[in-house]
C-alpha cells in the first residue's frame, strides 16, 4: 500500500461569474425549448446547474430578464462561426443562412427553443414578443438589402416591395424547415433545404438562376 502523503486532494475550481452565466443561459435553454417560458421554471433551470433558485435570480434578476438573456445568446451563438461575428451581405448573407442551418442541425436545444419561444410569443402578454417582431424586424431588413444588392450586381431591376417580400419568404421557409425538422430529422435536411429554398426564391425574384454555393 503507498503511503499516504499527508496531501489533500486539489479542490476542484469554481465556475467564473462568466461561465456560471453560459451554464445557465443553456441551461434556460434546454428548459424553455422543452417546456415553454410558462411552464419551464427558474427552480428547473437551476437544478440542471446544480444550483438554487436564489442562485439564478442573483445572475439575472428575473425570469423576464432570463428569458431575453436566451434570445440574446441564441443570436450570438448563430455568428460565433463568422469573421467579425456580424451577419455579412450580398450573397455571403445566403451562404451564411444555409452555414447557420447547417450548424443548427447539430444543436436541436437551441433550435427548440427559438421555435418554442417565437410560437409563444404571439400570445397576449408574452414577454418575447418585442424581441421576436424586432427580431423579424431587423432580420427582414438585412435580406431584402442582400437582395438588392444581388440585382444591382446582376443590373435586375425589382419592383417596389419585391426585396421585401422575397425577405419574408426566406425567413418563412427556414422556420418552417426547423419546425418539420424538429418534428421528423430523418425526413428534412435543414442545410440542402434551405439552400434549394432560398435559391428558389432568389430565381424568382431576379428572373435569373441563383446558386448560393459556388455562385
Amino acid at each position: 500500500m503507498p503511503e499516504a502523503t499527508g496531501q489533500a486532494a486539489p479542490k476542484a475550481k469554481r465556475p467564473t461569474r462568466d461561465q456560471r452565466r453560459e451554464e445557465i443561459l443553456a441551461a434556460a435553454t434546454r428548459v424553455f425549448g422543452s417546456k415553454g417560458y410558462h411552464q419551464g421554471s427558474l427552480v428547473d433551470v437551476a437544478a440542471q446547474v446544480g444550483i438554487t433558485h436564489a442562485g439564478v435570480l442573483h445572475h439575472f434578476g428575473s425570469k423576464d430578464k432570463l428569458l431575453w438573456e436566451v434570445l440574446e445568446y441564441r443570436d450570438r451563438v448563430d455568428v460565433q462561426h463568422l469573421e467579425g461575428k456580424h451577419i455579412p451581405g450580398g450573397i455571403e448573407l445566403f451562404r451564411h443562412l444555409v452555414t447557420t442551418a447547417r450548424l443548427n442541425a447539430e444543436r436541436r436545444g437551441i433550435v427548440q427553443a427559438y421555435a418554442v419561444l417565437t410560437g409563444e410569443s404571439v400570445t397576449d402578454g408574452h414577454p418575447a414578443s418585442t424581441w421576436v417582431a424586432e427580431r423579424f424586424t431587423v432580420l427582414r431588413g438585412e435580406i431584402s438589402q442582400a437582395v438588392r444588392e444581388l440585382a444591382a450586381e446582376r443590373e435586375v431591376t425589382l419592383p417596389e416591395g419585391e426585396p421585401e417580400r422575397a425577405a419574408a419568404a426566406v425567413i418563412a421557409v427556414m422556420d418552417g424547415l426547423q419546425l418539420q425538422w424538429l418534428l421528423d430529422p430523418a425526413a428534412v435536411d435543414l442545410a440542402s433545404g434551405t439552400e434549394f429554398a432560398i435559391e428558389s426564391i432568389l430565381t424568382a425574384t431576379l428572373g435569373a438562376p441563383v446558386r448560393i454555393t459556388g455562385s
